[in-house]
């Protein structure tokens, strides 16, 4: 105890080992859902080629290396793991949206990474504290909409999951027929399970996410469920059985290491320009994508937790933060090539503060408790797609908190906000909303003709994006250059 206490300055801070400890398993607690909702969405049941096993190693490798490297070099009270949105934009938009296979996409997540770590470091020449210059260069309604317009589209996934949303040919999506939902129906177990999760939460539950998950698993596998998701006659998924099983106990056990994913992002990145893989500029709209967004949800979780825990002094700067971005970057490389999209600071992280944790030793109690993830494989897999999806609407509704901040009096920023938040879910597309958000802001200042409002970073933003969306024939603008100089 002595030793933990001098190493993280425990006392110092106010603290003790005991209360450090216990901060850390009750932001565990709170982010454990993880273990379960990353590799489902990442494998999505087959459809992605990512194993679900492997998929569960990277998961709780990278979340330890991360909470680690958080608690050792920055000596924060702040989690991390594979960051829900990034993940379902991997998912959905990129491997299953652009057809981009899975390892490119990895391979993408680890170059942003790289790039995200030099970012991170004011000593690398050229690019090193581009971070700071970005984060600062962003009208901050436009990244409060961002975080929003991710827990939107967090929500229309996971209420698709539960089975609450079908597609309407009418009406682009429409209620499913609730009057056939049933107490052996995954719909009315996922509702019922997602109102008993707020009501924990509302009352100060720990780990209420977890236990809605696991009451809803539980009844699932006692009715033999029916998940409408699954069910591909009935217009869904298919990529699961639509009747959720009991998990083979006598299976558990150690997940084993990464068969198809350890590494495959480096080899990937051979294929990118190659006939007949992905395009140059394809594959930099992507990473661009990832790193765009991993800036901004990093930036503001660590500063949003900072200021819970006291970390943030008078200027808005917070302590150690170039220590705690090289350490979500970190997490990043190492989550990218053993199998996971991109590795985030965790906004649960403020339960933990909240229970008084205040040093690096919360982020490291959280770190080893996830490697408990790679003992149970078998269970983890057998979770119900209806169970485990509240936990996209529950954190959804969390992120969508931040909306209140929007200054949404501002006319000239009222629309650009408002079209990243809702382009996000109405697209199925995170870069969308985010590019769309900041084009409209532009267009709209330069209408205004208050074009020196924008600097040389919003500048180079909205030529980008223009570029991308508005390209020479059915190609995107990237593409075409490249192509014009025999590039691609």
């Amino acid at each position: 105890m002595s030793a933990l206490d001098e190493q993280f300055g425990v006392t110092a801070a106010g603290s003790t080992v005991e209360g450090e400890i216990r901060a850390g398993v009750t932001t565990f607690l709170t982010m454990a859902y993880i273990l379960v909702v990353n590799p489902s969405m990442l494998s999505n049941f087959g459809a992605t080629g990512i194993p679900f096993g492997d998929a569960l190693f990277a998961t709780a490798v990278a979340a330890f290396v991360g909470c680690i490297v958080m608690g050792l070099w920055a000596n924060l009270p702040f989690a991390l793991a594979p960051g829900m949105g990034l993940n379902a934009y991997f998912t959905f938009a990129v491997v299953l949206g652009m057809g981009i296979p899975w390892d490119v996409a990895l391979a993408a997540v680890f170059v942003e990474g790289l790039l995200f770590l030099a970012m991170s470091m004011p000593q690398i020449p050229v690019i090193g504290g581009w971070r700071s210059q970005m984060i600062n260069s962003i009208p901050t309604d436009l990244k409060i909409a961002t975080g929003a317009g991710i827990g939107m589209f967090l929500a229309i996934i996971g209420l698709r999951e539960m089975g609450w949303i079908m597609d309407d040919g009418a009406t682009l999506v429409n209620i499913a027929a609730t009057e056939t939902f049933g107490l052996d129906h995954g719909g009315l177990i996922s509702m019922v399970c997602l109102i008993l999760t707020a009501v924990l939460m509302a009352r100060g539950q720990k780990g209420a996410i977890i236990i809605g998950i696991a009451v809803a698993s539980i009844w699932g596998w006692v009715t033999k469920a029916y998940d409408p998701y699954n069910d591909f006659m009935a217009g869904g998924a298919g990529w699961a059985s639509p009747e959720a099983t009991w998990p083979v106990l006598s299976e558990v056990g150690f997940v084993g290491m990464p068969e198809e994913t350890m590494m495959a992002a480096l080899s990937a990145l051979g294929d990118v320009g190659a006939t007949d893989g992905t395009t140059v500029g394809m594959f930099l709209m992507v990473m661009i994508t990832f790193l765009f967004v991993d800036i901004f949800d990093t930036a503001g979780t660590l500063y949003s937790v900072g200021r819970q825990a006291g970390y943030v002094d008078e200027n808005d700067v917070l302590m150690n933060s170039d220590e705690a971005f090289a350490s979500d970057a970190a997490a990043t490389i190492v989550g990218a090539m053993l199998g996971t999209s991109t590795t985030t600071t965790y906004i649960e992280s403020v339960a933990g503060v909240e229970e008084g944790g205040k040093t690096g030793l919360v982020a490291v109690t959280v770190g080893v408790l996830m490697l408990t993830g790679l003992f149970f494989e078998n269970l983890f897999q057998n979770i119900p797609t209806f169970a485990a999806a509240m936990a996209l609407v529950l954190i959804g509704a969390m992120m969508m908190r931040q909306a209140a901040d929007i200054d949404w009096g501002d006319a000239e920023m009222a629309l650009p906000a408002f079209l990243t938040m809702v382009l996000m879910p109405f697209t199925y597309s995170i870069a969308d909303g985010i590019a769309w958000g900041v084009i409209s802001y532009c267009a709209i200042k330069i209408g205004m003709q208050k074009w020196d409002e924008l600097n040389n970073v919003m500048w180079a933003l909205f030529v980008f994006m223009i570029m991308f969306y508005l390209g020479p024939g059915e190609t995107n603008t990237f593409d075409w250059l490249f192509a014009q100089l025999g590039l691609n």
